[in-house]
């Protein structure tokens, strides 16, 4: 389980369910002059307690879990996503004619406003959260990698740095030439045959990067099939380099897979 995974979205879910949780001990219906139990009481409460706290509860638990298991997992031939999605509605929908349906002796309680509040926004993130780009940001950011320069090196000329002069990716980098000397020439066909360079994983260091749009990730023993999806504003780890339009990239849950397009990409 990786927290970072969390979208902002679920942490209104996640504020939303504890909301839900203190209605449910507050006064669900009020009377003047009587002291009415909450949802807990069953006597009294009829089905609130299970169309909209407990189904309310579920769908909370549903959507987090669903950003812990793989998007292939379903139940019935549904995500868990979209089962949280109609609990969600479901639950909603309770809550509103719960205050439709108020009984005519009987006044509105802080127990069934709270829970019609928390049971909109529960509904409102799982139908509409993944549109809504305020909430499809990280809920904890992920924590940008210092630049380290290089073992007597100097500040400011490590990978990465900022103020460094960018490469395109997949570029040769030139030669430094040694302190008081001219930089040596570039490495002719003749050369290549009697040193040839090393393969692309000798001199490749990790990174972080992240995509501009959506990419999918495939499996390193050439499936076809996805195994995750990187999306933006996210930052992922390059831990190895195929080719040169070609990484193995790693996904905050410690999956690896094969990013095969890297156009555009922002390093960290």
């Amino acid at each position: 389980m990786n927290i970072r995974s969390l979208t902002r979205g679920d942490g209104v879910v996640i504020g939303a369910a504890v909301l839900l949780f203190i209605a449910s001990f507050l006064d669900f219906y009020s009377v003047t002059g009587a002291d009415m139990p909450s949802v807990w009481n069953t006597d009294y409460s009829g089905l609130a307690l299970p169309a909209i706290f407990l189904l309310g509860f579920v769908a909370a638990g549903l959507l987090i879990s669903a950003r812990f298991q793989p998007e292939s997992r379903k139940v019935l031939g549904l995500p868990l996503a979209a089962w949280g999605t109609v609990l969600a509605v479901a639950a909603a929908w309770n809550a509103l004619w719960s205050l439709i349906v108020c009984p005519a002796r009987a006044d509105l309680g802080a127990g069934c406003i709270l829970s019609c509040l928390a049971a909109l926004a529960l509904a409102g993130v799982a139908v509409a959260g993944p549109q809504i780009p305020a909430l499809a940001g990280q809920l904890v950011p992920e924590p940008r990698p210092a630049a380290v320069p290089p073992f007597g090196g100097q500040p400011g000329a490590g990978y990465g740095y900022p103020g460094a002069q960018q490469q395109p990716y997949g570029s040769t980098p030139q030669p430094v030439p040694p302190y008081g000397g001219t930089p040596a020439p570039a490495p002719g066909p003749q050369d290549a045959a009697q040193h040839p360079a090393p393969g692309p994983a000798a001199d490749f260091s990790p990174f972080w990067f992240a995509v501009p749009v959506a990419r999918p990730l495939f499996p390193e023993d050439g499936s076809p099939t996805p195994i995750a999806e990187l999306a933006p504003g996210t930052w992922y780890l390059a831990v190895e380099q195929r080719g040169e339009a070609t990484l193995i990239a790693q996904t905050q849950d410690g999956r690896r897979g094969v990013l095969n397009d890297t156009s555009g990409i922002q390093r960290g």
